[in-house]
């Protein structure tokens, strides 16, 4: 986990393939545990009346709501050590707002989510989760921010491109188990392997600190995760660098969304007030706070098309 205080930050990602690093741009991250530019929303009436009366939440009265945290600056630790911060929280607290609901933010490991999403131990889970069809028979979405994979080696690394599979073929990639990012890298591997190029060998890894180790050990040649919380480790370590990007859904577009259970009938309301949140400005006053404009929506949707099934 990066160490728990305010750094300059690189953010950077793009919406297609590409082996070319996009422009990138530093931002001075505030990880207070209540910074004095956070955003807030007011209440909406008629978007709170969306919610259904019915609803048992995980604490009465509260919307609960599971982050994964130890990605930034989608999500990490304040510097209390304690208090979650980062976009995805942040999102969070403001569609709260619209709904008139206080936000109880909890802390969880990402494997986590779906167990304790469908247990009914918080109500929602804003954790940078790919829009599936097949997660979609489980759990309904509402859109929030386009998925982008980066690429990135170590920094003095020969590797200056990968565009397509065969810019992998007899790497060490460090990927993330039952992810899309894993999908992209078997799929790219069987492609390489029908083409007779050298298979792809792929690591897994429990935390972000020992993936780092094997990327600056040598032990690993690239890692494939999400895109913003690599740029900004690259941005203040100085360890890595970017060499492509691709979307998460590849080789279609995608986005990530609030998870909330299935037909709990929580996904429209929260929809109705992400896109309150586009329309009056504060949502891309958000992206550009954490350094993602880039992977802004133009619009939030319920249960959007996803990743199709294998």
């Amino acid at each position: 986990m990066l160490p728990r205080r305010s750094f300059l930050a690189l953010a950077s990602a793009a919406l297609l393939l590409t082996a070319a690093p996009v422009a990138v741009f530093a931002q001075a991250f505030d990880l207070s545990p209540d910074p004095a530019n956070r955003l807030h929303a007011e209440k909406v009436d008629a978007i709170a009346a969306q919610l259904p009366a019915d609803f048992k939440y995980a604490k009465d009265g509260v919307l609960s709501i599971a982050i994964a945290a130890g990605a930034p600056p989608i999500s990490t630790y304040a510097t209390d050590g304690a208090t979650v911060v980062g976009f995805d929280p942040d999102l969070g607290r403001l569609v709260g707002e619209v709904l008139g609901l206080p936000v109880e933010i909890v802390p969880i490991a990402w494997i986590d989510w779906p167990l304790g999403l469908t247990a009914g131990k918080y109500d929602a889970v804003i954790s940078n989760v790919g829009v599936t069809e097949e997660r979609k028979e489980k759990y309904d979405f509402s859109s929030y921010r386009k998925g982008v994979h980066g690429f990135y080696v170590k920094a003095d690394s020969p590797i200056t491109a990968i565009a397509e599979p065969k810019d992998i073929a007899g790497l060490r990639v460090i990927t993330a188990s039952g992810t899309n990012q894993e999908r992209i890298t078997l799929e790219w591997d069987r492609l390489n392997r029908e083409a007779g190029l050298a298979p792809v060998e792929i690591q897994y890894y429990d935390d972000d600190a020992a993936a780092s180790l094997a990327i600056a050990s040598g032990r690993a040649d690239v890692e494939l995760n999400p895109n913003a919380p690599q740029a900004y480790k690259a941005a203040i370590t100085g360890e890595t660098k970017l060499v492509g990007t691709i979307s998460s859904g590849w080789p279609n577009p995608a986005e990530v969304g609030v998870t909330t259970r299935k037909d709990s009938g929580l996904a429209e309301p929260v929809t109705a007030a992400i896109n309150h949140l586009i329309d009056t400005g504060l949502y891309a006053q958000l992206l550009e706070q954490w350094n993602l404009t880039p992977e802004g929506v133009e619009q939030s949707q319920t249960n959007p098309p996803g990743l199709p099934k294998p």
